[in-house]
């Protein structure tokens, strides 16, 4: 028999984080086939060009803080974005060992091409909630993403 405590303890299927984790893998799932099918790129690959083109021109380090990637897929990721015409990569002015990337004439192309794409992947997957329903969630992502966010004090 189980105890009272373990009794009162949800099934993991039932805690929110873990919710949130199968949300996303659920997600990135249909993302890479969307992405590879729509714009002949990877799931990383697809991040880093939609942020560079969102919030470049980025760092290597930048790039993987926006695309919510590790250094090295960030580094990977542009390196391949290069070879392909997509991004290009300058030396920093600032630092002597770092790159700037950006865009291309035709990286920027490809940016709005992931950009629709993740606009209707959007619609997609969260179509089953009323225009109320999504706005409700998004200001209730911005509370738990601003809460979650180490403090700038310290």
């Amino acid at each position: 028999m189980a105890s009272k405590s373990s009794e009162s303890i949800p099934g993991l299927d039932r805690v929110l984080t873990y919710r949130l984790h199968l949300l996303h893998k659920l997600t990135d799932q249909e993302s890479q086939r969307a992405y590879l099918a729509g714009a002949g790129l990877s799931l990383s690959d697809s991040r880093c060009l939609g942020a560079v083109g969102a919030f470049g021109p980025l760092s290597v380090n930048d790039l993987a803080r926006f695309a919510l990637l590790d250094k090295g897929q960030a580094s990977r990721a542009a390196q391949s974005l290069v070879v392909k015409g997509l991004l290009l990569k300058e030396d920093s002015p600032l630092d002597g060992r770092g790159v700037v990337l950006s865009l291309s004439k035709q990286g920027r192309t490809a940016w709005k091409r992931i950009m629709a794409l993740i606009e209707q992947r959007n619609a997609s997957i969260f179509g089953c909630l009323t225009d109320g329903e999504q706005a409700q969630l998004s200001a209730l992502f911005d509370r738990l993403i601003a809460h979650a966010r180490p403090s700038a004090s310290g």
